[in-house]
């Protein structure tokens, strides 16, 4: 019996939506040769990660064991897939493989960070094969919301896994390649040990509608309008920009880009062939010039994100360009679990300048890029896995994907981040357990979830901040009495004196009774001057802030 072993391991993406980060290795256990699926990111909040730019998977398993890093295989260009390829390549160093148009991005993003961009090789789609180590690596096209979407074909010693990638059963995706059952039941005749899946949409009963479908009812709602009309979607869903271009071109309206990432898509798009009919746009400036009933904006910011174009128009200009009463804003787009807040914000202010906001609430201008209950069902089916491991969802999602799965007579595992699933033999099991996380892009540098960065920044946003100062002469005695400053707490508190002279007057009092051997003791210092201005807020306005004590001492 060989002693070697084909393993699946997620370090993001399973137990969550983002930040997707899978691992297959194949070899003795503990010497695996291993290829990287996918190296995202999640996005911050103000409510867990004040400040913070981005969220990385924290792979300090894998640099641990890079050397046994055979690749990086990209399945498509959505952020939370590609967004940390270029963050974590100096750590890694593993060639990166991906198909012609998520190429293009993830070289842009290697560029931007001072990386060789041909560290980034384009690979066709299947029957193409990377070989990595003792792995097969083929990209299978698949229909998502994003040109060029692929699921892997993996092929090891054990046998064939396919990692399906985000995905819909779209046949008329309008751009990119449809999806081919055909194709798929080839791929699959001889067998598949098991299929690593995408569960976002698996408690949605209905079968997935195409790209196709909502074009006719944009159309209309473009060629009613009497104003400007702006349209926001995912920048990344170029068949929905190309579909509200048509509809703007159609009613007779110039098409103007607004925003980086939308530029950006549509440009790469264009550069690698996928988009090739698109209408013909005016850049912002020109387009002041032109009748506003004439005009068709499309625009980043689907999601309520505070700097980007739609956000920005909510609160004035932008780029030259300003919304008026009678004019149409329209979200053709899903709002992501989380940013509703922000998203809401943004149809407000609309609304108080007079503008019409019309969002998917009807189903009519919107459409899901995943994989509805239904489709996740007739895959399978096609495919016939040995094992179903969801990933790509709550862990809500990922439990009722493997009911799914074991309702249709099929084992289902249940693999949240961190569980290491042996996939040989006949009965998968869990190898290992891994220790994963999260770590934070702030500013310009990488901290650890465990550094206390943002668990101090949440605790001065919620509690406020007081800085202590007191000054010691060389004589170990105060020199003269403690002084604060406050950050972001009330000026009075219930006594209906000044907070920060009630503050100084009790930290006073306390240094008056200190002893000599507190005196001395630099920490004795902070801990006892910390205690009072903490107890004293709490009396004075019933909130017990962060306190900084700095204590210097003349010599």
């Amino acid at each position: 019996m060989s002693n070697e072993r084909l393993i699946y391991l997620a370090l993001g993406g399973a137990g969550e939506i983002g930040m997707n980060c899978y691992v297959y290795g194949y070899g003795r256990p503990g010497k695996e040769r291993l290829i990287v699926v996918d190296i995202g990111v999640a996005f911050p909040d103000m409510d867990t990660s004040p400040g913070v730019d981005l969220i990385l998977p924290d792979i300090s398993w894998l640099v641990e064991r890079r050397d046994r890093i055979e690749g990086v295989f990209i399945t498509h260009a959505h952020e939370d897939h590609v967004g940390a390829v270029a963050h974590t390549y100096d750590q890694l160093k593993a060639p990166i493989y991906a198909r012609r148009f998520t190429a293009n991005i993830a070289a842009r993003k290697m560029a931007e960070h001072g990386h060789p961009e041909d560290a980034v090789q384009v690979v066709s789609a299947w029957p193409e094969q990377v070989q990595a180590g003792p792995f097969s690596v083929g990209f299978l096209p698949m229909s998502h919301s994003i040109p060029e979407s692929s699921s892997l074909v993996i092929d090891s010693p054990e046998g064939r896994v396919i990692h399906s990638g985000d995905f819909k059963l779209d046949e008329t995706p309008l751009v990119g390649e449809p999806f081919d059952p055909d194709l798929w039941a080839e791929v699959s005749k001889d067998g598949v040990r098991a299929l690593i899946c995408d569960s976002t949409n698996v408690f949605s009963p209905h079968p997935g509608r195409s790209e196709q479908t909502i074009g006719p009812d944009i159309t209309k709602l473009v060629e009613k309008a009497s104003g400007m009309v702006v349209a926001t979607t995912f920048a990344s869903n170029v068949a929905r920009v190309r579909t509200l271009a048509e509809a703007g071109e159609r009613a007779g309206r110039s098409i103007v880009l607004m925003g980086r990432a939308m530029k950006r898509m549509v440009e790469a798009a264009v550069e690698t062939g996928v988009l090739t009919d698109f209408p013909s746009v005016v850049p912002p400036e020109e387009a002041k010039a032109i009748p506003r009933e004439n005009l068709m904006l499309l625009v980043t910011g689907s999601q309520g994100e505070r700097r980007a174009a739609s956000a920005q128009l909510s609160r004035g200009k932008y780029q030259g360009m300003e919304l008026k009463e009678g004019d149409l804003f329209l979200f053709s787009s899903k709002t992501i679990p989380g940013n509703e807040k922000g998203v809401i914000r943004i149809m407000n202010a609309f609304s108080e300048l007079g503008v019409d906001v019309v969002d998917d609430s009807g189903g009519l201008y919107h459409v899901s890029g995943h994989a509805n209950r239904p489709d996740l069902e007739r895959l399978s089916a096609i495919v016939k896995p040995q094992v179903v491991i969801p990933m790509h969802g709550e862990h809500r999602h990922l439990r009722e994907h493997v009911k799914l799965a074991e309702g249709n007579g099929m084992t289902g595992v249940l693999a949240v981040n961190g569980m290491m699933v042996n996939l040989s033999g006949n009965q998968p099991t869990i190898a290992e357990y891994i220790e994963t996380g999260r770590t934070y892009l702030d500013g310009s540098v990488q901290i650890g979830a465990l550094d206390g960065v943002v668990r101090d920044r949440i605790r001065m946003a919620l509690n406020g901040h007081v800085v202590v100062t007191l000054i010691v002469d060389d004589e170990d005695e105060p020199l003269g009495e403690p002084w604060c400053e406050l950050m972001g707490l009330p000026e009075t508190g219930t006594s209906g004196a000044a907070l920060v002279d009630v503050l100084e007057a009790d930290l006073g009092q306390w240094l008056g009774r200190a002893g000599a051997k507190t005196l001395r003791d630099d920490s004795k210092l902070n801990d006892g001057l910390k205690r009072i201005a903490r107890q004293t807020a709490l009396d004075e306005i019933g909130r017990k802030p962060e306190v900084t004590v700095v204590v210097s001492r003349l010599s």
